[in-house]
């Protein structure tokens, strides 16, 4: 079959933080598909179609991007941050799975991309310098409570958690429950990342506290990373603190 699709991720937003090997995939692309305010961030080509669609029209989406590579055309899926995390990978694949047999003949890269919790990262300093998870709140795709349960077992487990989807319109409760639930699991003085649109203008990152946190410090632009009991803070006059994790467990052996 000689249609191409490949799924790329854009990174966080600036146009520094997209990799050569994104930028050569969506020059190559007759056909860009995508989340409406995703597609934005691609500059407009003549040779380029456009199919935007809402986010919750992920699987629809991406039939309708492996129906159009299918055909024959070099067709282009574009995600925030990396495609693999929480984004467009997963959707094609299992459409691909789902779909007719003769899919899977297809030619499918994936182009990885700067995920959201390596971009807030890197503004604070090193919060995932040792082990650390990721999670999603949104329980549009799973129950609420398998959620409380992996979130009850990385604090347990003594992992830095990075949250994604903490929070929407539609969602305005979950974040609240989850400080609530890590409150019973980890000291008050846990430091907490809020970082919003890291690598867009409106771009604001907050270090505060376990305690202190707020959920409507968040929004669905927010990734947070919830530090471990081996998280710290280095203070710095007329800056903003470092977060980083340190790599041997508090009174662990070096």
């Amino acid at each position: 079959m000689s249609g191409h699709l490949a799924v790329i991720g854009l990174g966080p937003g600036d146009i520094r933080y997209l990799t050569l090997e994104a930028q050569a995939a969506l020059a190559a692309a007759e056909a860009l598909y995508g989340y409406g305010p995703y597609l934005e961030r691609v500059a407009v080509r003549e040779n380029h179609s456009r199919h935007a669609s809402d986010n919750r029209q992920e699987g629809a989406r991406a039939t309708a991007a492996l129906a159009h590579a299918a055909a024959g055309a070099s067709v282009a899926m574009v995600s925030g941050g990396d495609p693999g995390v929480f984004a467009m990978a997963a959707a094609v694949c299992e459409e691909l799975a789902a779909g007719p047999e003769t899919w899977r003949s297809l030619d499918i890269t994936i182009v990885p991309g700067v995920t959201a919790m390596l971009a807030v990262a890197a503004r604070v300093g090193a919060p995932l310098g040792h082990d650390f998870c990721a999670l999603s709140l949104s329980d549009n795709l799973k129950p609420w409570e398998l959620i409380e349960r992996r979130l009850d077992a990385a604090a347990g487990a003594g992992f830095v958690i990075a949250l994604y989807n903490p929070i929407s319109r539609a969602r305005p409760w979950q974040l609240g429950k989850a400080f609530d639930r890590l409150r019973g699991l980890l000291p008050p003085s846990t430091p907490v990342v809020f970082g919003r649109a890291v690598g867009r203008s409106d771009e604001h990152v907050t270090v505060t506290t376990l305690a202190a946190a707020d959920a409507a410090s968040a929004d669905m632009a927010t990734l947070l990373i919830i530090g471990s009991h081996d998280t710290l803070l280095i203070e710095r006059p007329g800056r903003g603190p470092l977060v980083y994790t340190a790599r041997s467990p508090q009174g662990a052996p070096a």
